[in-house]
């Protein structure tokens, strides 16, 4: 009875040591604000790509995306393997149950010559306790809880997966809306080149031009083509991205949708004030679990010094024969008790795992701190292009106009006789040039938007995530 009274006690007081050092996460190396006007700022509610995509075309292509895209499938898989070793570093804490059974039968003789002299039976079963560690100093504890920690990093690594690809398949389908209009803008000026060439021909055979100037026109229409051939390819280049990044053949007639104008992300993102909104960022999430998973580990380690004791034990019954056995004529017995391992010498092992768990959360915690960095310069970079990209574009379709206006004043002038073909050149690539930049912040603006939504999404699909363990 007193045995059982002291058994009772030792596993009461299992697990009661804990040897892993204090979480300490240290306040966030940024600033407490985002630098947004405090008066226009916004709630923290969670982002999510819904709340920035409009186009119809685009929102289906990522809807399919996030079911087929392969980096995502290879992102789930990790998941499911760090909660199968959450389960294994789980099962450490219970005890491990055996059975066994055996029959036997023998004789002896004196020689190879001789029948047997007599003859043995033995028949036995049982039920065994195989070295139930009792967790004195936390070492299966602190496994388990880094192996918890490291599933719920890998489930916020799912999150940022996610949050990415989207971020990727909208960069895609803007840079093939703007390649698209490059093209356009390409094409067009081959034509109004090519008429300008056939002018200047029949000038020059009325004597009102020279050869320079026809070879100046031929060479602006060679120009011209070789762009349109270069943004044709990149529209191709952009339909394959859009093809990999959905992980499955894109919709008939898609590429016909992606258009600049009229934009297909919402022109603004709401953004709150308090940088403590870049916390709930998953990949934010996830290095801070990582760093939970690194100061558990070093709490596992530590318990490595001190000794392993465990409880084995076993029951059943032996007979003469398997008829006794079975008729219940066996002899039971049973056996039960602690065994103690403690380590004395290793060759430095325990020391060296230890000073490996140790650099590993100063890692973790680096690197944590890097992420918050990262993330506040991500933001404030994307709310410095917000709080400019509007006076850009107003300057910008202003000189598309001013140009535009200046390159028929030019060929006007040149068909009057009053300039020469190189007016019109010069006028002809500042209205390229004013409309490649205007396309460009149209771009830049669209960008800005995923960098914002990237920088600030903290969007959970429940009926994504893998179910807590």
């Amino acid at each position: 009875m007193r045995t059982a009274v002291l058994s009772v006690s030792v596993l009461a007081l299992a697990g009661c040591v804990n040897l892993a050092p204090d979480y300490k996460r240290g306040a966030p190396s940024m600033p407490a604000q985002l630098p947004v006007d405090p008066a226009a700022s916004s709630g923290s509610a969670a982002l999510h790509w819904e709340d920035i995509v409009v186009a119809a075309p685009l929102r289906e292509l990522i809807a399919v995306a996030l079911i087929e895209n392969r980096d995502l499938q290879v992102v789930a898989a990790n998941v499911r393997v760090a909660r199968a070793k959450l389960g294994l570093a789980r099962s450490g804490l219970f005890p491990r149950f055996g059975a066994d059974a055996s029959v036997e039968e023998g004789g002896t003789f004196e020689s190879s010559a001789s029948p047997p002299q007599s003859f043995s039976d033995n028949a036995s079963a049982g039920l065994s306790v195989t070295a139930w560690e009792l967790d004195f100093f936390g070492r299966i504890a602190n496994n388990q809880a880094a192996a918890r920690e490291s599933y719920f990093a890998s489930e916020e690594g799912q999150r940022a997966a996610r949050i990415a690809l989207v971020a990727s398949i909208c960069e895609a389908w803007l840079q093939l809306a703007a390649d698209k209009e490059l093209l356009a803008l390409a094409e067009e000026t081959v034509r109004s080149q090519s008429e300008s060439f056939d002018l200047t021909r029949e000038l020059l055979d009325a004597g009102a031009a020279n050869e320079l100037d026809v070879r100046r026109a031929s060479a602006s229409v060679q120009t011209a083509r070789a762009q349109a051939a270069q943004f044709e390819a990149r529209v191709r280049q952009d339909l394959n991205l859009l093809r990999f990044l959905a992980g499955a053949d894109l919709p008939e007639g898609i590429a016909g949708s992606a258009v600049l104008s009229p934009t297909p992300l919402v022109s603004k993102i709401p953004v709150g004030a308090s940088s403590e909104i870049l916390l709930a960022r998953p990949d934010l999430m996830a290095a801070e679990r990582q760093l939970r998973a690194a100061n558990a580990s070093i709490g596992a380690a530590r318990a490595a010094y001190f000794p392993s004791i465990s409880l084995i034990g076993s029951a059943g019954y032996v007979s003469a024969d398997l008829s006794g056995l079975v008729g219940g004529d066996g002899t039971g017995g049973w056996r039960f008790g602690p065994s103690l391992s403690l380590p004395i010498f290793d060759g430095g092992a325990r020391r060296s795992n230890l000073a490996s768990t140790l650099a590993a959360r100063d890692a973790a915690l680096a690197s944590y701190e890097r992420s918050i960095q990262s993330a506040f310069r991500e933001t404030a970079d994307a709310l410095a292009v917000a709080a400019t990209i509007d006076a850009r574009l107003s300057a910008l379709q202003q000189l598309a106009e001013d140009t535009d206006i200046t390159l028929s004043l030019s060929e006007e002038r040149f068909k009057a006789g009053i300039d020469d073909y190189l007016a019109v050149l010069d006028a002809q690539r500042e209205y390229y040039s004013g409309r490649q930049q205007l396309i460009a912040a149209q771009l830049d603006r669209g960008r800005n938007t995923v960098a914002l939504f990237r920088a600030l999404g903290n969007w959970s699909d429940t009926s994504q995530a893998p179910e807590a363990p």
